[in-house]
């Protein structure tokens, strides 16, 4: 699900004229390897990007969640977000790398109840935590202390939340096109 609007700015290049976007395309392709779709267009306002960048590698290296912990909570936000692209790129991440269980993976795509309990708990907290907008009521978080995750963890939440308010923004404004090697993650269209 994409919004009806759609930005008129170029995709940027490794090759671009402007050296603070040339630069922030360099750390991104030194993160990830490559430059995916949805940084090139991200940098036609290299704030957008540079935070991205930032607060994703804070995420993925400062936060107390495990590789699938992490997924869960980006994966929750991307199909609620409906972000075509992140939900694709996070379940490519989920499936090859962080090494996701299948039936959690397929249940975090479908919307789903999960099996795992400490998953399920993860799941359902990030959940409250995107539909209130981050208030959650006291009885929400002391479930989530109860299935062994701590107040840090509550606030990581937040940080995976503002990453993933950026580039599922950017990219429904964007109708980022999915990279190819995320292409058979790919959501089915609903109708």
């Amino acid at each position: 699900m994409t919004t009806e609007a759609k930005l008129d700015l170029p995709a940027r290049t490794l090759e671009d004229s402007d050296t603070t976007v040339r630069a922030v395309l360099e750390k991104a392709k030194a993160q990830v390897g490559f430059i995916p779709n949805m940084y090139a267009n991200m940098v036609n306002s290299r704030g957008v990007l540079d935070t991205y960048l930032d607060g994703y590698a804070r995420f993925r290296s400062d936060s107390t969640f495990t590789p699938i912990e992490q997924e869960v909570v980006f994966l929750v936000i991307s199909v609620s977000n409906g972000c075509g692209y992140c939900t694709a790129a996070h379940s490519m991440i989920a499936d090859k790398m962080s090494k996701v269980p299948a039936d959690v993976l397929e249940a975090l795509r479908a919307r789903k109840p999960i099996a795992d309990a400490r998953l399920a708990a993860l799941a359902k907290f990030t959940q409250v935590m995107f539909d209130t907008r981050g208030r959650p009521s006291q009885t929400d978080l002391n479930s989530f202390r109860a299935s062994g995750f701590s107040d840090r963890q509550a606030l990581e939440i937040v940080l995976a939340l503002s990453v993933k308010t950026l580039s599922n923004y950017a990219n429904h404004l964007f109708h980022t096109e999915v990279d190819g090697m995320f292409a058979d993650y790919k959501l089915a269209p609903t109708a």
